[in-house]
């Protein structure tokens, strides 16, 4: 359940709500305070377990024979190693990652750092196509020496979470990249995202945020998707967000909120922008 900020946080023209999940949004949350903005957390995005995990365990035995493991987010990372055999060593493919965060996960999980590809940190974007621009000559490589030899298609395993109806989260860009490639593709869901419940002084806080003018921050279209499904008469004429991703801006208009600003996704740059803004 969605934690309610604190009752006694003025808000103000400059304050932040990152709506990331529990996990994320209190260390994102306390890193921009750090760096001078005032923030509170409010996670839209619920991270759960899978009702039943034992297909991971079957997943972990193929990892010798993928080219690599794309790992979607650090909660993707989190769940599929904690499916990981007893006694069971990590594989010698190759970890796919769309940013520091999830690189971090990785290394924390053991995962050997030169067998990482990631976006550096100074990038400008965090998504697949940073990840593709770093992969894509290797990738197309391993399809060339396979055809040269008559092997087996190259294969990507990538790792992600689905919704509460099993319905994959996340886009199919680099799949599609990888299969135009002559990649096979296969997914695998490691964790479920579902929406939080909210309670009743928690609906009132935020109908109050987005009237004294809060600003709303969304690294996921899906937490706004949420934000709209628990309280579907917000006044969003009038709601200032902040989006990480030129693609979540876009459904954010699209959705009526007033005022969207694309913000960097790393941290201090972020920290910057939102400083910036008016």
């Amino acid at each position: 359940m969605a934690r309610l900020p604190s009752p006694d946080l003025e808000l103000g023209s400059r304050r932040v709500v990152v709506t990331r999940p529990e996990r994320e949004a209190r260390a994102w949350a306390d890193a921009l305070h750090a760096c001078g903005v005032p923030c509170d957390t409010l996670p839209l995005i619920e991270i759960a377990a899978l009702p039943d995990a034992s297909g991971l365990g079957l997943i972990w035995q193929t990892l010798p024979s993928h080219l690599a493991v794309m790992f979607v987010s650090a909660n993707a990372v989190r769940f599929f190693m904690a499916a990981r055999p007893s006694g069971g060593g990590l594989a010698s493919c190759r970890a796919w990652s769309t940013g520091p965060g999830t690189q971090a996960a990785l290394l924390m999980a053991g995962w050997p750092a030169e067998s990482i590809d990631s976006p550096p940190d100074t990038a400008s974007q965090f998504d697949s196509e940073a990840l593709w621009a770093l992969v894509a000559d290797r990738a197309q490589a391993a399809v060339a020496a396979a055809r040269s030899c008559s092997g087996a298609q190259p294969t990507v395993l990538i790792v992600r979470g689905a919704d509460t109806q099993g319905q994959l989260a996340g886009r199919d860009w680099l799949a599609l990249q990888l299969e135009h490639a002559g990649i096979q593709v296969q997914q695998t869901v490691a964790y479920v995202r579902q929406a939080p419940v909210l309670t009743a002084p928690q609906r009132a806080w935020i109908r109050q945020a987005i009237q004294e003018n809060s600003w709303w921050l969304f690294s996921s279209s899906q937490a706004a998707q949420h934000l709209l499904q628990l309280c579907p008469d917000l006044p969003l004429g009038q709601a200032r967000a902040l989006a990480t991703h030129p693609r979540i801006a876009q459904r954010l208009l699209n959705a009526g909120w007033g005022r969207v600003e694309i913000v960097p996704a790393g941290l201090k740059d972020q920290a910057e922008s939102i400083k910036s803004l008016a």
